[in-house]
């Protein structure tokens, strides 16, 4: 299963940082999706953008994880030569992570 089929993600970025937040929309979903969506998972799937480490934070009360990325924009928005400077599509990118529902 996508995590588009349980979850939403928004993003933000400061330099050449990128933050993904994903907010499972059934509190049911979270305890699995903290189990198989590591920070090293995340790094796997987007090691074709994110170069540097990947930190993730839990909110366990918001049934959310936040993602924290080093190295994800190609040297920051005034640097990047990418058409997606902010990286707002890597939430979309993200969504594509699939996990295994019956765990």
């Amino acid at each position: 299963m996508k995590l588009h089929e349980i979850a939403h993600s928004r993003t933000g970025d400061k330099g050449d940082i990128s933050n993904i937040s994903l907010i499972v929309y059934d509190e049911k979903h979270y305890e699995l999706v903290k189990e198989q969506v590591t920070a090293e998972a995340v790094k796997e799937f987007l090691k074709d953008i994110v170069k540097g480490e990947v930190v993730r934070y839990e909110l366990p009360n918001l049934h959310s994880l936040n993602f924290v990325m080093g190295k994800a924009l190609g040297g920051g928005v005034t640097r990047s030569l990418a058409i997606d400077m902010h990286g707002k599509s890597l939430s979309s990118a993200f969504l594509e992570f699939e996990i295994e529902l019956d765990k």
